[in-house]
C-alpha cells in the first residue's frame, strides 16, 4: 500500500484526523529536506497515528508567550535522531506543523518580518526592519537563534544576536536600547526539556499584543510551506553579534531595582542563589554581589544544561526545584534562597522562619511583600506623596491575589488589573508612556530622560509605574524593561529581606503583619493537563461549557457572580476596555472566588482560587489560616471534579 493510501485508510478508520492528513500531504509534496520526508514516511509506515495527529493537527499559534511546542517527538524517528549532539540532542528538531522546528520557526520569522516591514511603511518609515534575538539554554536554542537572525537578514532586515545565552529581560531592554523594531527570545521558559519556543516582541520592548499578534499570525499563516526551504541554510554574514557594552547597559538598569542601596549594603544579607542551569548564571550573582549581598551559588546547578538533570522541572514555583539550594542554605547558614527559571524571567524564594527552618513563599506572597515595601519606601524617600497619588500605580493580573489590591488602595495608588500574561502589563506601561509623550509634545525623548525625571513627569501628566507582578512568579520594578525580570526580582527581594532583618523580624513574621493589617489572603491553583489533539478538545469543552452551561453551585456553596471576559465589556481602573478572552471569574456564596482559563503556553486547563478572611487580633491568626485552608481545599476538590466531568461530556 502506498503512503497516500495508508493515510487515506487511517482517516477512514478514524485513526488519523482529516486536518492532520491534509497537512501531512502538504508536507510530503513540499520541497523539504530528505530527512524530514523520511521522518514522515517512517511515522506512516509504523502507523503511529496518534503521533502524527499530535504533530500535524494544527499550526503552532501565538499565545500568551508566542509560539511554543515540542522539539522532540514522543516517538522520534531515525532520520531525526541522526548523529546526536551534546546531551543526546537529536540532530534535527522533529518535523510537524504543531512542532517547534526549523519549518515552523522560519515561517514565524518570515511572517514577523513582513508584518513589521508593512507596519513601518504604513507609518512612513522606510528603514530596514531591525530584529534582536536572544536565547536560553534549551535544545536547539542557539540553532534557532542563528536561524532566526539568518532568515531576517536574508529578507533584507538588520539582525542582532548575543554571543551566548541571555535572559529574557535583557532582550526586552535591548530592543529599546538599540531602537530595534522587533525582538524574539528562543525559550520555553520552565517547560519540560523537550519543548522550545519563539517569544516575539515589538518596538516597545514588550511582547506582542493585539492587534499586532493577530496581524503576525495572519502573515505567518500566509507564508507557503514551499517558501520555507529557501531559508533553511544559515547565513550569518549579515548578522551583528552584540558586545559587552550591551550587557553593561542592562546591568546598570537592572541595578536600579534597588530603592535604598545603602540599606541593602549595610545588611550583609547571606543569599543562596541558583539559576537551575539557566541564563540567570550570566548576570544575577554579579548584581547581588555588587549590591552588597554575600552570595553562595549552587555549584551543581550553575552549568547550562538543556536536560535540567538535577531537578524534575526547572520551575522555581516548585519546591523540588529549590531542594539543593535550601540544603545549601542550611549548610551555610544563609538567610534566603532565590532561584530563577531557564530564561530568568521568573523567580522563586525560600526564607528562614523564626524556628530556623526554611519556608517557601508563593508568587502571590512574594509580589505582595515587594509591593508593600516599595510603596512604603517610595513614600519615605519622597518619590510619591505620603497620601499616595491617583497618578501612581501597581499593575497586576486578574488572577493575582487581591491582597495587592488592598495594599495599593491603602497606600492611595491605583491598582490596574490586566489579563493573564505579563505582555498585558507591558502594554499598560506603553499606554502610560504614550500618554506622557503626548503631554510633553514633539521632540521630547522618553528613553533619554533619566528614570527619576520620568517618574516625576508621570506623576504630573500620566501614571507612574511603581511595580508590576503576576501570581506566576513574575515581577518588574520599572519601565526600562517591558517583561518580567528575574534578575531585578532577586535584587528587590534581597532588599526587602534586608529591611525586614533590620527590624529584627523574619520574612514570615513580616508577612503575618500584612495579614493582620489587610486580612488573611490565601490562593491556590488547579492544573489539569490534557496532551495532544484529544486533550485540546477537552480543554475546549471545559471553556465552552462554562459559557453555555454556567456552574450554579459547588456542593453546598452557590455561585453568586459570574464574569465572562469573552463576552462582557470590562474596564480597568483607567476606564480602558479589557480585550476579550476566554477567561471566567466566578464568585461564590462563601466570599471566595476563582478564575478559569486555558493556558496559553502549556496543554492544560488552569484554575486560580482566591480566599480571604478578616483577622481580629494576632492570637486569632492561626485559627483563621487553618479554617480558610480547609475550606479552600474543599472547594478545590469540587471545582476540579466539575471540570473533569465537563471535559468528558
Amino acid at each position: 500500500m502506498t503512503q497516500p493510501s495508508k493515510i487515506e485508510s487511517a482517516v477512514r478508520a478514524g485513526q488519523l484526523m482529516p486536518a492532520a492528513a491534509a497537512t501531512i500531504a502538504a508536507y510530503l509534496s513540499a520541497r523539504l529536506p530528505a530527512w524530514a520526508q523520511s521522518s514522515i514516511e517512517e511515522l506512516v509506515e509504523r502507523q503511529l497515528w496518534s503521533e502524527l495527529n499530535d504533530r500535524f493537527y494544527r499550526e503552532l499559534e501565538f499565545g500568551t508567550g508566542g509560539i511554543r511546542g515540542r522539539t522532540i517527538g514522543v516517538a522520534a524517528t531515525s532520520a531525526e535522531t541522526g548523529t546526536p549532539g551534546d546531551f543526546g540532542m537529536p540532530e534535527h528538531a522533529a518535523v510537524g506543523s504543531n512542532m517547534m522546528n526549523d519549518f515552523t520557526l522560519t515561517r514565524a520569522v518570515i511572517g514577523l518580518f513582513r508584518y513589521t516591514r508593512e507596519y513601518l511603511r504604513a507609518r512612513g518609515d522606510g528603514a530596514a526592519p531591525r530584529l534582536v534575538v536572544a536565547h536560553d539554554v534549551r535544545f536547539y536554542s542557539r540553532h534557532f537563534c542563528e536561524l532566526s537572525a539568518s532568515v531576517w537578514a536574508r529578507l533584507g532586515g538588520e539582525a542582532f544576536i548575543f554571543d551566548g545565552p541571555r535572559p529574557t529581560p535583557q532582550l526586552s531592554f535591548t530592543v529599546r536600547r538599540i531602537a530595534a523594531h522587533a525582538g524574539a527570545v528562543i525559550t520555553a521558559s520552565h517547560n519540560p526539556p523537550h519543548d522550545n519556543g519563539f517569544k516575539a516582541y515589538f518596538l516597545d520592548g514588550g511582547q506582542v499584543v493585539p492587534p499586532h499578534d493577530k496581524g503576525i499570525v495572519a502573515d505567518v499563516a500566509a507564508v507557503p510551506l514551499a517558501e520555507v526551504s529557501g531559508f533553511l541554510q544559515k547565513d550569518l554574514a549579515g548578522v551583528t553579534v552584540l558586545g559587552r557594552e550591551m550587557d553593561d547597559a542592562y546591568l546598570a538598569i537592572a541595578a536600579t531595582a534597588v530603592v535604598d542601596p545603602a540599606m541593602l549594603r549595610g545588611a550583609q544579607l547571606k543569599v543562596v542563589y541558583t539559576n537551575i542551569h539557566g541564563t540567570g548564571a550570566v548576570h544575577c550573582s554579579p548584581l547581588l554581589i555588587h549590591a552588597g549581598c554575600n552570595v553562595v551559588e549552587v555549584k551543581e546547578q550553575l552549568g547550562f544544561d538543556p536536560l535540567f538533570r538535577t531537578v524534575k522541572s526547572p520551575n522555581p514555583e516548585n519546591a523540588e526545584a529549590l531542594t539543593m539550594a535550601v540544603a545549601t542554605a542550611d549548610r551555610r547558614g544563609c538567610d534566603v534562597v532565590m532561584a530563577t527559571d531557564p530564561d530568568c524571567d521568573r523567580m522563586g524564594v525560600a526564607v528562614r522562619g523564626r524556628s530556623g527552618a526554611m519556608e517557601l513563599l508563593t508568587g502571590n506572597q512574594i509580589g505582595s511583600l515587594i509591593a508593600e515595601y516599595r510603596l512604603t519606601k517610595f513614600k519615605e524617600l519622597g518619590k510619591i506623596p505620603q497620601a499616595g497619588s491617583p497618578n501612581a500605580c501597581i499593575i497586576k493580573t486578574f488572577v493575582t491575589t487581591q491582597l495587592q489590591d488592598a495594599i495599593g488602595h491603602a497606600h492611595g495608588v491605583k491598582v490596574i488589573d490586566t489579563l493573564t500574561g505579563f505582555k498585558w502589563i507591558g502594554a499598560k506601561i506603553l499606554f502610560y508612556e504614550e500618554r506622557l509623550k503626548g503631554a510633553m509634545g514633539p521632540g521630547w525623548d522618553y528613553d533619554r530622560t533619566p528614570p527619576a525625571e520620568r517618574a516625576r513627569l508621570h506623576l504630573l501628566h500620566s501614571t507612574f509605574f511603581v511595580f508590576g507582578t503576576e501570581e506566576s512568579y513574575g515581577y518588574l520594578p520599572n519601565d526600562c524593561v517591558r517583561d518580567k525580570d528575574g534578575n531585578a526580582a532577586c535584587l528587590m527581594f534581597a532588599e526587602l529581606c534586608a529591611w525586614v532583618k533590620g527590624q529584627g523580624l523574619t520574612v514570615p513574621e513580616h508577612l503575618d503583619r500584612l495579614y493582620l493589617k489587610y486580612g488573611f489572603y490565601l490562593e491556590d491553583t488547579i492544573n489539569i493537563y490534557y496532551e495532544g489533539a484529544s486533550g485540546s478538545a477537552k480543554i475546549r469543552r471545559i471553556l465552552d461549557t462554562y459559557r453555555t452551561a454556567r456552574p450554579r453551585a459547588f456542593g453546598d456553596v452557590g455561585v453568586t457572580g459570574f464574569r465572562d471576559f469573552g463576552r462582557e465589556r470590562i474596564l480597568d481602573a483607567d476606564g480602558e476596555e479589557i480585550p476579550k478572552q476566554d477567561l471566567y471569574v466566578v464568585t461564590l456564596s462563601n466570599g471566595y472566588r476563582f478564575a478559569a482559563r486555558g493556558s496559553g503556553t502549556e496543554p492544560k486547563m488552569k484554575f486560580y482560587l482566591f480566599a480571604c478572611d478578616k483577622v481580629g487580633d494576632p492570637s486569632a491568626l492561626p485559627a483563621v489560616k487553618a479554617r480558610v485552608r480547609g475550606e479552600l481545599d474543599r472547594m478545590k476538590g469540587l471545582i476540579e471534579a466539575d471540570a473533569r466531568a465537563r471535559a468528558e461530556q
